[in-house]
């Protein structure tokens, strides 16, 4: 499975990102997608994951209250919408589909 992801960029604290994973070649229909980052110098950690259906989604309290993860099973795509960014938030973001693929990373940097 190739996931794509794609939207990171540089921002300023305070700003928004939507971050987009794509599979051009495979259904991410039946799997638990999951979003995770990595930082410079620290292990990579969890962000989100959303159920198959999207009607289950879980974040890490670093983020609860300022994203939302979404799926649209017929674009075959799945985001992780980010508000209210914050410099801590600055890291590599890589989307996971059923704990088991992996995708490229999308930077995300945040300026204060």
């Amino acid at each position: 499975v190739q996931l794509q992801a794609s939207g990171g960029g540089l921002v300023q604290a305070g700003g928004s990102l939507t971050l987009s994973c794509a599979a051009p070649r495979v259904s991410l229909e039946n799997y638990v997608m999951s979003w995770f980052r990595q930082a410079p110098g620290k292990g990579r950690e969890g962000v989100s994951c959303i159920s198959t259906s999207g009607g289950s989604t879980n974040y890490a309290n670093s983020v609860k209250g300022r994203s939302t993860i979404s799926r649209d099973n017929a674009k075959n795509t799945v985001y992780l919408q980010m508000n209210s960014l914050k410099p801590e938030d600055t890291a590599a973001y890589f989307c996971n589909a059923g704990n088991r693929f992996w995708g490229q990373g999308t930077q995300v940097t945040v300026s204060s």
